[in-house]
Parts: structure tokens; sequence; C-alpha cells
């Protein structure tokens, strides 16, 4: 299986470069990783909805232009679904065993999703009700992906 994650902004916090690396590495045996950072827009600290909708529109076009036709998408966005970590594993167990080999998570900047992302995605994922950094969700998804890889393998969880 290919797992990709397409997110806006360059990851900067060593901890969180060291800890996506960590879990990348601890799936290197199991699926394909993907990192895929598309450069957020540069847009002043206070905008308005028409700019922040602008600010969306642009991000959502870099990060279309990074997903293959074929991906299976899966938007990270707050009006998602609440999967547990079962679900997200009996989710990418489903997609493997009918042939959608390839999937894509898609993490919006600050301002969220362009419309056109959420359109193009299959499923819409939420983490919770709470807003966390965009950048945090990168390593909690792919730590999570990891855990749903070793539930699905029966496998116990490396700690």
């Amino acid at each position: 299986m290919h797992i990709q994650i397409a997110a806006v902004g360059k990851l900067k916090e060593k901890y969180l470069v060291l800890g996506i690396a960590e879990y990348a590495k601890r799936l290197g045996p199991y699926v394909k990783l993907t990192l895929t950072e598309v450069p957020d827009e540069k847009a002043p600290e206070t905008m308005s909805p028409a700019e922040e909708a602008i600010v969306r529109e642009r991000e959502g076009e870099r990060l279309l232009a990074q997903l293959k036709p074929d991906a299976h998408v899966v938007a990270l966005a707050l009006d998602g679904e609440l999967w547990s970590s079962e679900d997200l594993a009996t989710q990418l167990d489903k997609l493997a065993t009918y042939g959608r080999s390839h999937v894509a998570f898609v993490i919006g900047g600050s301002n969220g999703l362009a419309p056109a992302v959420l359109q193009r995605a299959q499923q819409k994922l939420s983490f919770g009700r709470m807003t966390l950094p965009h950048q945090l969700m990168r390593l909690v998804l792919v730590e999570q992906v990891y855990r749903a890889v070793k539930i699905n393998r029966g496998e116990p969880y490396h700690k």
C-alpha cells in the first residue's frame, strides 16, 4: 500500500521532523510512505473572509496538483467523521482489499482546506472537535497510520 500525506507548509520544528521520521522508519517494512509538502500562501496575520478564501483556494490548487488521479483521498477536516484507531485500520484494510492501494491524506494550512480539495476527497476524517496545529497533525496522523498497520497485522504496538 502507498500512503501519501500531503500537507500545506514546510515542517520547521525539529521535534516534529524527528517524530515523523521515526514513524516513517517504522512504517518502512509495511507501506510506501510519501510525505508531500506544498508551500503555504503568504498572507497577512489578519485577513477578511474573502482573503482567507483566496489563500485556501491557492493552497488547495497546490495540494490537488500533488494527488494522483487514482488516489483515494481522505481530507482531515473538523467536520469529518470521528474514527477510532481500529476504525482507521479497518478503512485501510478495506481499501487495500478492494484495490485502492494509494491512499492520500490531505492536511490544509492554518485556514483549512479549499472546497475543491474537500470535493476531491472520498472521505473526511476528524481527530476531534479540538483545533490542533496543522503541523502537529502530521505527526499524529503518521503515528495513527503506523498503529493501524500494526492492528491489521495483528502485531503488538511498538511503543
